[in-house]
């Protein structure tokens, strides 16, 4: 073993060590493994950035937006009411439209935006049926995970897969050619949860499912105690209000109070303007505001400030449902905000929302909710503007949107654009079976498309863009060069071979099924991917047979990321809502995972040959 190659696996370690702790981002892990290849000398620059010019990670990136135009048009929502309409109370058509379902769009879309948006979908059917939301969570997450089975875009590490091959002058995979694979592994993992979700039943949850239903404003006005609590008042002349921002005021803290939003004249119309930390008040400005303090004077309060109270319709702003939002959000496992306080946090500076009510064990907290510490299981209500709610939901690093009210559907971005979003995707998915087209063009004219159409417009689709999964494979795709490179690959196909190399390519199928598998209980499934495709493909150029099913391994190795809550984010997302433990992911998982090996081993070698 030569210094370089030793520099390349201790850096490796290192890079793994880092994944496994979250003592660092993982995309910032990936931008120091550039840095650490150039200066060291191990790679040049071209070679240690060349996954910024992958075609793979602008498909990657524009699938990303047409996900977030199927969400702005409502149409996954609507998916998730019709499948509630259909399963009605039934726990086993329930269960296999769930999964069928979550496949089939996350064949399309991003996997973990998904199983997030059916979260809440689960929860309210759980409620309904009086059953513990466990019961329906791991289907969910299993579905998430093998709908990257379903087609060559549906997952990332299918598509690095896919570069591999093309790298080492192979033609590439068609866009359905793990489909095969991906359909039996469905069929066989609704069948496999029918049957385990029976270990997976126990109280836990079952009491507190009740509240998860996707209600209206009122109900989520009673559950919360608002009632009383909204006032409307309007700015007189001289108010020291005027040519304040909300966040130089300090209303909550003086008067108890939330400006939830502004009424203002624009254009001889009156127009709702949202209350930002940053917004500047004027004069003529009628305040939607929440005082949760039952001792403040309101009279005393308008004195001093020179307001002027008005009539306000509906109970707590449910007539202004169009412009003012509500939802129910909590923090995911291993939430850097776990522990911490809203004024601690600054929620309102940092998400433009404000938290209105908390529940806690089925109980709705009372006091300064400001001061309270944010416990993993905690529901906060948040109320604001509808825009502002849907960036918390794209945001994944911290907060999980449960449960947005019914009211939602009134003010979809894009509702009225649902048909020419399901075009757009219909012709980009047309456009990659024709193979004429190059699949990242094709998204990107997809992409053009919605914009057209104002499915989705700049801001939201840069934002849809999750920039930290291209950032982790632009920076692991230097490990596959490095190895190459220095001897990696080559000192461990020799060490493949040593082990399987006589016992014939479907034993080297397995011990390659088994290695991806062991690898991606440490990191990611996409990182995984990069780091083993290579090392498949020089295996099966070593023993003289198609790369393949080699290299078809890998992904659906890859995606079956089955064994524990942290193998990927698909898993990490239901852990909380479905009260799991670890020992529930093993428990489950590790039985699976084996037999999605089998069923790979007989299938893939029967489909490509050797």
């Amino acid at each position: 073993m030569n210094g370089e190659l030793l520099w390349v696996l201790m850096l490796l370690l290192a890079a793994i060590v880092l994944f496994t702790t979250n003592k660092l981002r993982m995309d910032v892990v990936a931008l120091l493994v550039i840095i650490a290849f150039v200066l060291s000398g191990t790679l040049t620059l071209q070679e240690a950035t060349t996954g910024f010019s992958d075609p793979n990670v602008i498909l990657i990136a524009a699938l990303f937006v047409v996900g977030e135009g199927l969400v702005r048009t409502g149409v996954v929502y609507q998916v998730g009411d019709w499948l509630v309409k259909v399963a009605g109370s039934s726990e086993t058509k329930m269960l296999v439209l769930l999964m069928l379902c979550v496949a089939g769009l996350g064949a399309i879309m991003s996997s973990t935006g998904v199983v997030a948006i059916f979260i809440p979908v689960v929860l309210s059917v759980a409620g309904r049926m009086k059953i513990s939301p466990g019961r329906l969570m791991m289907p969910l997450s299993f579905a998430g995970l093998i709908s990257g089975m379903m087609t060559l875009v549906a997952t990332p590490p299918n598509m690095v897969v896919n570069s591999e091959l093309v790298r080492e002058g192979i033609e590439g995979f068609g866009f359905f050619a793990v489909t095969p694979i991906g359909v039996l592994v469905l069929v066989l993992g609704v069948g496999y949860m029918l049957v385990a979700r029976r270990w997976l039943v126990d109280n836990r949850g079952i009491n507190a499912n009740v509240d998860w239903q996707r209600r209206t404003f009122r109900d989520l006005i009673r559950d919360y105690k608002l009632s009383g609590r909204a006032r409307r008042l309007a700015i007189r002349s001289g108010s020291p209000l005027i040519g304040c921002s909300l966040d130089e005021l300090h209303l909550r803290v003086r008067y108890s109070a939330n400006v939830i939003g502004i009424e203002r004249w624009r254009r001889f119309r009156r127009v709702m303007v949202s209350a930002f930390a940053n917004t500047e008040l004027r004069e003529g400005d009628v305040l939607l505001i929440d005082i949760f303090d039952d001792d403040i004077d309101l009279r005393q309060f308008c004195r001093e400030q020179l307001l002027e109270p008005m009539v306000l319709r509906g109970e707590y702003f449910s007539e202004q449902s169009r412009n003012v939002g509500m939802a129910e959000v909590s923090l995911i496992p291993n939430s850097a905000l776990l522990g911490k306080s809203l004024r601690d946090v600054g929620f309102r500076r940092r998400y433009d929302l404000n938290v209105v009510g908390i529940r806690r064990n089925g109980e709705t907290l009372k006091g300064q909710l400001a001061n309270i510490p944010i416990e993993l299981g905690d529901i906060l209500l948040v109320i604001g503007d509808w825009k502002a709610i849907r960036q918390l939901q794209a945001e994944n690093h911290d907060f999980m949107v449960l449960n947005l009210p019914a009211e939602v559907d009134e003010v979809a971005p894009a509702i009225n654009q649902a048909p020419h979003a399901l075009f757009c995707l219909a012709l980009m998915v047309a456009m990659m079976l024709t193979k004429e087209i190059p699949n990242p063009i094709a998204a990107l004219i997809a992409c053009l498309l919605l914009g057209a159409f104002r499915c989705i417009d700049m801001e939201s689709a840069y934002k849809a863009i999750h920039w930290p999964s291209l950032i982790l494979i632009v920076g692991m795709m230097p490990f596959a060069q490095a190895l190459q490179k220095t001897g990696g690959v080559d000192l461990i196909v020799r060490g493949l071979m040593d082990i399987a190399g006589d016992a014939g390519p479907r034993v080297m199928l397995a011990c390659l099924f088994v290695l991806c598998s062991v690898i991606g209980l440490f990191i990611s499934n996409t990182a995984t991917a990069v780091l083993m495709a290579p090392i498949a493909i020089a295996a099966a150029q070593k023993m003289g047979v198609s790369p393949y099913p080699f290299a078809l391994v890998i992904a659906i190795a890859a995606s079956a990321a089955f064994m524990t809550p942290v193998s990927s984010p698909v898993n990490t997302l239901v852990l909380g809502p479905g009260n799991y433990k670890f020992g529930d992911f093993v428990k489950i998982g590790v039985p699976f995972t084996v037999l999605v090996m089998m069923v790979s081993l007989i299938v893939i070698p029967w489909l490509y040959g050797f």
